[in-house]
């Protein structure tokens, strides 16, 4: 009796652990994002980086000579998404394009993900860049729909396709066990070896608490016909 009572709480213990082994592994989603590109220009040097957008295509309103990006891939959050890749320099995305007054330009760049990236059968168009020509007020959306139809876009107006890519689908789950999409050059993810292994199973600190509880079990079990003997 005394062995149960001991053994019974650390097994079911184990088991829990266990049980939520599959649930700890977070679940990422397939869709758009969307970024601005920040510039600062010095006569030193040129830093550009990609900074996640803080409004929708649809409420954003650029100014003559931005640059925005849009990029497709898999991914958790704003902290986890692929950036955009390529170049982004406005002068050259927009070179063929001269201005004209009562009108913007905005350089678009649109990475279409990796295969890595595509939903099941789906092929991703090579990365572009395109110089749309807008009104003043007009949004990103508009600009994105001057250079890049078809869109689609779901009832609760997510930007579900660009370009007409991907054909089917919008903000869907993907399995955790899914290789996460390519970084950009130069932010490679830091290596996971110490979160969990490629296939997404069991984290090394749970595998660490798993041995701790079996060893747990162990001595309770020995201390137990210990004292009975």
């Amino acid at each position: 009796m005394t062995c149960r009572r001991l053994v019974l709480p650390v097994l079911c213990l184990l088991l829990a652990v266990l049980g939520t082994a599959g649930q700890a592994q977070a679940v990422g989603y397939r869709y758009w994002s969307f970024w601005d590109r920040n510039s600062t220009a010095d006569t030193a040097k040129t830093a550009d980086t990609w900074v996640y957008a803080t409004q929708g295509p649809s409420t954003a309103r650029p100014s003559d000579g931005d640059v925005q990006g849009f990029r497709f891939s898999v991914s958790e959050d704003s902290k986890d998404s692929a950036k955009p890749r390529g170049a982004a320099d406005f002068a050259t995305i927009c070179a063929k394009t001269p201005a004209r007054e009562g009108s913007k330009r905005v350089g678009l760049v649109l990475d279409f993900g990796t295969t890595a990236d595509a939903p099941s059968g789906s092929t991703p168009p090579r990365p572009r860049t395109a110089c749309a020509r807008v009104d003043d007020d007009a949004t990103t959306a508009d600009a994105l729909a001057a250079v890049a139809k078809p869109l689609r876009y779901d009832t609760n107006a997510l930007l579900c396709a660009i370009a007409g890519y991907p054909a089917t689908g919008c903000g869907e789950p993907v399995a955790a066990d899914r290789p996460k999409a390519s970084k950009s050059p130069g932010e490679e993810a830091e290596s996971n070896s110490a979160d969990g292994d490629d296939n997404g199973g069991p984290s090394l600190g749970l595998l660490t608490g798993i041995a701790a509880i079996a060893a747990l079990g162990a001595a309770a079990v020995w201390q137990a016909r210990r004292r009975r003997d």
